[in-house]
């Protein structure tokens, strides 16, 4: 693991390693963010029409309406954790991570390049896929601020929660089972498609301990002006787990973990 030159915060690495992962994904920008706007809009499309009329009104409001913000942010979740997960894996699959361990980078200006490539997708994409999903829906954010907040907080975790995954796989099937099994019943078991107040105590409860729930939902609040729960609990939930999820990145980035052959 590369030094810090006198203990000095490397900024030019760390922005030309944010920049690196910004441009590894913009090169692509088809599959990076005009594929995630099409596979929303269809996700509107189908569970609208298939739903929209027997489903009935949800906290008070059209099917449509409330399933707008949570589509977006599930796609933001989705997209943060595949930019950081796919880089480091791909890297260690072709062999070039030393490129990236070497220069004079410390652990945590590494994982901070990393996250800012993460938070960058993920940002482009909440923009690119609510400008077609909410004038479908007939929304936009009642409280801006709030609809930001969680959409960075949401995309920081979920880019922390995409290293933990890049560095435990070894293998692309490995990478392919975290995601399926993992990280996709997450997003789709935290309120996307249902209000909480409807399920029965048990899966509620079970649904609180899910951390992607208070993103969801904080979104929610920030884009209807309605949840599940506290906006302000969310952000303490995300905060404490993006604080959890950040260190254990960095002792594996200190120590090379899985990393170093």
């Amino acid at each position: 693991m590369g030094e810090r030159r006198f203990g000095r915060w490397n900024t030019l690495g760390t922005q030309t390693l944010a920049l690196r992962e910004i441009r590894r994904f913009t090169s692509v920008w088809t599959q990076t963010l005009a594929a995630p706007m099409a596979t929303a809009l269809l996700f509107m499309l189908i569970f609208v029409l298939a739903l929209g009329d027997r489903r009935g009104d949800v906290m008070g409001m059209p099917f449509a309406q409330f399933l707008a913000p949570g589509i977006v942010m599930m796609t933001v979740i989705q997209n943060a954790f595949a930019n950081t997960s796919s880089s480091i894996v791909i890297s260690k699959v072709q062999g070039n991570i030393v490129d990236t361990l070497m220069p004079p980078l410390s652990a945590s200006e590494i994982m901070l390049g990393y996250v800012a490539g993460g938070v960058a997708r993920g940002a482009l994409v909440a923009v690119a896929v609510a400008l077609v999903v909410f004038p479908f829906a007939g929304v936009w954010p009642a409280n801006p601020i709030w609809t930001l907040v969680f959409v960075l907080l949401g995309a920081t975790m979920m880019s922390l929660v995409g290293i933990l995954a890049g560095i435990y796989a070894e293998k692309f099937d490995q990478m392919a089972a975290i995601t399926n099994f993992i990280v996709t019943p997450l997003s789709f078991l935290s309120g996307t498609f249902y209000s909480l107040e409807t399920l029965p105590p048990a899966m509620s409860i079970i649904s609180h301990a899910n951390p992607v729930f208070y993103v969801i939902d904080g979104f929610r609040y920030g884009v209807l002006g309605q949840s599940d729960s506290s906006p302000w609990l969310g952000v303490l939930v995300c905060v404490g787990v993006c604080a959890v999820i950040a260190a254990i990145c960095w002792r594996f980035f200190a120590t090379g973990y899985r990393l170093k052959s």
